[in-house]
């Protein structure tokens, strides 16, 4: 048993309340937040290497939920496959689809989910895993560059999670590879602007949350202290009229890295008791049925974020989730449609197949093939917008359109969302 979470800076400052001060979700319908669990259980029976998800894993941990048996064996099954596919001898069957290896962001999840269950990764077999995730953060490190004018090889949020996984394991980075995640915070205006993820400043914040916390990088705690404070900022100007964060995709991660600020203000408890409406009707609506989103939202429900697993609490008590009674005939089961990604003109060529659910949007989409297909925007780039998806029209775009997006949307504009420069909400529901 480890101890049960993080201390928030004590008292809430003088003339505020506590409640009108923090980022509290507190007293959400349980029988909401239980249905929500209810949907991850299918995709715990789903345990090929394609299907695995270290982020269900962490989700149900950090909840008020358990699964009982099913959740130990969805870890055993974790671990099986994570170290025999990442620790097995490089070999030219590696580019084969069928055998391909977990993405980085993959294994720094599984690094969050081996934290969730109280322990702390060693051994040979866990040094050497810790040790790709490292070679990678240098590899996006170099491509990033001296003089901070590149880009990484992936993304700067897959750059923010793999530091944070290292961080909980009190696995130190070296203070440069923390330098280009600040500098992008300070210097780069386009990372903080509206079209760019909300999730990728919740999860640069929650990196920098950890680091502070820990104190692992301490020759950079001064410009840490103020990066958080920035994304904070940007986090908040960027809540729309209906009280979501960017939208109600990004809500999730934004409201785990405010959940845990140290820096209270009456504009924060506003802002979240705001947003814990707006998440309360999503609920009612049946929004969320993928099991990404299910799972990044679960531990804010409990009041808990990716940060606490510094310190998780193994031993807090947790509501054992039943399977759901026969679907009602008016309520739909989730249809999944398969999509064909197929980039020409590189080589080697790139074709992965990924399963989303109908009405997934094109972000979704390109975010699935990047966890399970290691799909790259380099792939968009060096194949000059040359990309089809198959069954394109099958999206359903569940909002008003409005300049700059159109409703029909292009290949060029969807290549220029992807590099940053069209607005992310653009593709989403």
């Amino acid at each position: 048993m480890e101890g049960g979470g993080r201390l928030r800076g004590g008292a809430a400052p003088s003339g505020m309340q506590r409640g009108t001060a923090y980022c509290e979700i507190t007293e959400v319908d349980s029988t909401l937040v239980e249905r929500l669990g209810q949907r991850l259980l299918p995709w715990m029976d789903r345990l090929s290497q394609e299907q695995l998800n270290p982020s269900i894993y962490v989700g149900l941990r950090l909840s008020s939920l358990q699964a009982g048996a099913k959740e130990a064996h969805y870890l055993h099954s974790l671990k099986l496959s994570y170290q025999q596919s990442l620790l097995r001898p490089a070999s030219n069957k590696d580019d084969n689809d069928s055998e391909a290896k977990p993405s980085m962001g993959q294994l720094a999840l599984y690094l969050l989910a081996l934290r969730a269950n109280c322990e702390f990764i060693g051994g040979r077999k866990g040094d050497r895993l810790v040790s790709q995730l490292k070679r990678f953060l240098e590899d996006e490190k170099r491509a990033i560059g001296h003089n901070h004018q590149g880009h990484p090889r992936t993304s700067y949020y897959q750059y923010s999670l793999g530091i944070l996984a290292l961080c909980v394991h009190q696995k130190r980075v070296h203070d440069s590879v923390v330098g280009k995640l600040l500098y992008a915070v300070e210097h780069k205006p386009h990372l903080l602007q509206d079209h760019v993820s909300v999730d990728t400043m919740a999860m640069a914040g929650m990196a920098f949350s950890c680091l502070e916390l820990s104190n692992l990088n301490p020759k950079q705690r001064n410009r840490i202290n103020l990066a958080l404070k920035r994304v904070q900022e940007k986090i908040l100007k960027a809540q729309t009229p209906e009280g979501y964060f960017g939208n109600v995709y990004s809500t999730p991660l934004a409201l785990q890295l405010l959940m845990g600020s140290l820096r209270p203000s009456v504009e924060l408890g506003t802002a979240c008791l705001k947003a814990k409406a707006a998440l309360q009707a999503s609920l009612q609506h049946k929004t969320f049925q993928n099991p990404l989103m299910i799972s990044q939202l679960l531990p804010v429900l409990n009041q808990k974020s990716y940060v606490d697993l510094i310190s998780p609490d193994c031993q807090a008590p947790r509501a054992l989730l039943e399977p759901a009674l026969e679907t009602p005939p008016q309520a739909k089961v989730p249809k999944f449609i398969d999509v064909l990604l197929k980039v020409s003109g590189i080589s080697p060529s790139y074709r992965h197949s990924v399963s989303v659910p109908a009405g997934s949007s094109l972000e979704d989409i390109l975010k699935n093939a990047q966890e399970h297909g290691r799909f790259r925007v380099t792939h968009l780039v060096s194949a000059q917008h040359r990309l089809a998806f198959r069954r394109m029209r099958l999206f359903s775009i569940k909002r008003s359109w409005s300049d700059p997006c159109d409703e029909g949307v292009t290949w060029p504009s969807l290549l220029q969302s992807v590099v940053g420069q069209w607005p992310s909400s653009c593709f989403s529901p």
